[in-house]
């Protein structure tokens, strides 16, 4: 209730959220003096000094709204140090795979399903976590403690090393090098805990507004985005931490035990033995626990879930830890024959992992066009397929990334030598690095020409369109060259609904060649120069060519990678570029992987339900939330957390909105046609505004007909000069929707439609342009629209 007497007309306002990239203050308000009433340096509410105190004189403010802006940039591009982030690229990939699961029909929701798809994925990201901590074993333990170390050729020209060679000392035995190169990825481990730790603490520890949401939420009937513990998934992530950071420390320990083992037991030391086989046999039940702490529980979000798996979260890492030093200290006894020669056993290890990643991916692939079937949406991405096609893409960059470091290293270490070549004076890293490597240069040239395929079919749409241009603009004359400018706009933005099929074409010739990388890495045991030496010319000039391309191809990658991490944290407008990555990447929870980079929707739609439940409550007005680009998915996420009487005073205006077309069709269980019919039938207005030139924004629901979508806009607003334009007209695409006199009439629409709501009086229809009468508020049955319809604690 408000705290005062509710004014006649009744006080409105206008909240402004900026989309990817972000928007200063003083831009968003249109006046460079503004104020912070409400938020902190990360992200904030601002107003225009002058409106500061709106709420104490409504009068001033008759027929027009108060303007605020919520600016939430800085929670993707703020400090230098977010540029870090661009290393957890793979594991943000596989997060997003989990939310990119079919929609399922609220009659039958499919909960085992859904269960089955949501413990897939985790195992999925559980397996780039080892995979990047085996990477960083392969560098610190078989390249340089193990063969560097051991070959007096390497440390001669490397005089640090000298302590580690044959006969150097202490540290000279295999097994103690071993132990000291483990620290290396044991820190790697304990630096991921700690900024998913810290992340999760300035992030997403932001819980939602006591019964906040709808109560029909709790039981789980209605859309996801509006079950009051979405936004909060304390739980998850803290178990997820645990399990991953124990997983990496498991994983250095088994790189030291098991050589160490091997040794033992071809020296017929029995009590040395003895320990060997007890340290594996904790490894193993180590490794049981960690799959079933992953496997055995998903996200909670029918409620704010503050409660913790203490046992898991305190014990596990803990113990791994403690079994991890115990395997050093095995590592370091004295063991005076032993000798390090070839390589350690990381050539199985690796290829047990790609081809259970693949196998793993098929079997997401089964579970989700199986739930595809049973709610079928055309406009899903590749058929209910996007989420597989996504997890291959998240292992394909974690292989990459982790194999290309070792390739680099190698080739460091060697000096002129190409590692695992006859002459080569070490062994190199595993076989099946080199052989992923090699399948890089075939792979670049499919893309290729894929992209070539997709030029040419956009020239000629550009062509055909360009010819209609300007009879869409009446009593203009036509123009060639401004018809192709304004054709070749409207093509590109059209690229984008190709985008799922480019993705399919790259997830799956990378699930072909890297199965034929693995199949002749096991096959030839050699790298692919050496196991085609000796075949036809032609073929083994092929070979040897695509090995070395793909290791400097991986080797330039990883320095474009490097220097671009370095340009952010010392550029901001670069930092800007990276930011909006994350602005697309990790608007989503980490509900598959914790050292993903943090999710920012967990503070910022916290932040506008608080806002908006706040203000509303407090002054009895009217709120129009006026979201642009990912802006506009905050809001409706914000607005789906609502309680009802707060979502009555509340009207959405999107504009140059990825709802609809990116969201609802790579994310159909959280924003396809259900959950998107859903809240319109859930806000008493809606609109949203597109353009043809946009190639983020789209119609939100395309079924509605002209309820919600008013679309699209003239762009450019005029085809060529006149007295009114005198200047040419810009072609505006994805920005600058305010400008459009469209804007205007829509937001002074709604708020006359909330405000005619307010008062009591049946909503009047709409002139040209306005918003038409819409229904109070439906349930998802009676719009016709199934939900996600998942039961409670069964989220995947």
């Amino acid at each position: 209730m408000p705290d005062r007497p509710t004014p006649d007309p009744p006080l409105a306002l206008e909240l402004l959220v900026h989309g990817v990239a972000g928007a200063a203050p003083g831009e968003l308000l249109g006046d460079p003096r503004t104020v912070r009433v409400s938020g902190d340096s990360t992200a904030a509410v601002f107003r225009r000094t002058e409106d500061a105190d709106a709420e104490a004189h409504p009068e001033r403010y008759a027929g027009r709204p108060v303007p605020e802006a919520y600016c939430w940039s800085r929670l993707t591009s703020g400090n230098g140090a977010r540029a870090l982030w661009l290393l957890l690229l793979p594991f943000m990939v596989a997060n997003l795979a989990h939310w990119a699961r079919p929609a399922t029909p609220a009659a039958d929701p499919a909960p085992r399903a859904v269960r089955t798809y949501g413990v897939l994925v985790r195992i999925l990201a559980l397996s780039l976590t080892v995979l990047l901590i085996a990477a960083a074993c392969e560098v610190a333990l078989d390249l340089f403690a193990w063969q560097c170390a051991g070959s007096g050729t390497c440390t001669a020209s490397r005089s640090r090393l000298g302590f580690l060679a044959p006969g150097g000392g202490w540290w000279a035995q295999p097994g103690r090098r071993l132990a000291l190169g483990a620290l290396v990825p044991a820190a790697l481990t304990g630096l991921l805990w700690f900024l998913s730790n810290r992340t999760w603490s300035a992030y997403e520890s932001q819980p939602p507004p006591a019964g906040s949401a709808d109560p029909d939420a709790a039981s789980g009937t209605a859309p996801a985005l509006g079950r009051p513990g979405f936004w909060y998934g304390r739980r998850i992530v803290a178990r997820l931490r645990a399990a991953h950071t124990a997983a990496g420390l498991l994983t250095v320990a088994v790189a030291v035990a098991v050589p160490t083992a091997r040794y033992d037991r071809r020296a017929a030391a029995p009590v040395l033995e003895a320990l060997g086989w007890v340290i594996l046999a904790l490894l193993a039940a180590g490794a049981v626990t960690v799959a079933w702490v992953v496997c055995r529980r998903g996200r909670s979000e029918v409620r704010a879930d503050h409660r913790l798996d203490r046992a898991a979260v305190t014990l596990l890492p803990g113990a791994a830890l403690a079994l991890l030093a115990a395997v050093l200290l095995h590592a370091c006894w004295s063991r005076p024959g032993w000798a390090s020669t070839g390589r350690l056993p990381g050539d199985f290890a690796f290829g047990v992992l790609m081809l259970g990643q693949g196998c793993c991916v098929l079997a997401l692939a089964a579970v989700a066009r199986s739930l595809h079937r049973r709610a079928p949406d055309p406009a899903g991405a590749l058929h209910g397929l996007g989420g597989p096609a996504v997890a291959m893409l998240g292992c394909a960059l974690g292989g990459v990334m982790s194999g290309g470091v070792a390739q680099r290293v190698a080739d460091w270490l060697d000096g002129g030598a190409t590692p695992g070549m006859a002459g080569a004076p070490l062994p190199g890293p595993p076989v099946l690095l080199s052989w992923q490597a090699a399948v890089l240069p075939p792979m670049l040239l499919v893309l290729a020409l894929l992209g070539v395929w997709f030029a040419v079919r956009g020239a000629r749409a550009r062509g055909r369109l360009a010819a209609t241009v300007a009879a869409e603009y009446p009593g203009e004359a036509p123009d060639g060259a401004r018809s192709r400018r304004i054709a070749g706009a409207r093509t590109a933005a059209a690229l984008t609904d190709s985008a799922p099929w480019f993705v399919a074409a790259v997830s799956g010739i990378t699930l072909v060649l890297g199965a034929g990388a693995l199949a002749g890495a096991w096959l030839s045991g050699q790298v692919p120069g050496e196991a085609a030496r000796g075949t036809q010319p032609l073929l083994e000039g092929a070979a040897r060519a695509a090995q070395d391309a793909g290791s400097w191809l991986i080797g330039l990658g990883i320095a474009v990678f490097v220097t671009w991490g370095r340009r952010a944290y010392r550029d901001p407008s670069a930092r800007r570029t990276i930011g909006i990555l994350w602005d697309v990447g990790t608007f989503w929870p980490r509900a598959a992987h914790p050292f993903a980079p943090p999710c920012y929707a967990e503070r910022a739609v916290p932040d506008l339900t608080w806002r908006m439940a706040g203000w509303t409550g407090r002054t009895g007005g009217s709120l129009v939330i006026s979201g642009h680009s990912q802006g506009s998915v905050l809001a409706a996420a914000a607005v789906w957390q609502l309680p009802p009487p707060a979502r009555r005073r509340v009207a959405l205006l999107t504009y140059g909105s990825p709802l609809g077309r990116l969201y609802g069709r790579w994310f159909p269980a959280y924003f396809g046609p259900g959950p998107l019919a859903a809240l319109h039938g859930e806000v008493d207005c809606w609109r949203n505004l597109w353009r043809a030139t946009d190639p983020i924004g789209g119609p939100a629901l395309p079924g509605a007909g002209q309820d919600v979508d008013r679309g699209p806009l003239a762009d450019p607003i005029a085809y060529g000069r006149s007295v009114r334009h005198p200047l040419p007209a810009p072609i505006l695409g994805h920005s600058d929707y305010q400008a459009d006199p469209a804007f205007a009439a829509e937001r002074d629409a709604l708020l006359a439609r909330l405000d005619a709501a307010a008062r009591g009086r049946a909503p009047r229809p709409a002139a040209a342009g306005g918003v038409p009468a819409q229904q109070a508020r439906v349930s998802k049955e009676q719009a016709g629209q199934a939900g996600p319809g998942d039961p409670p604690d069964t989220a995947g």
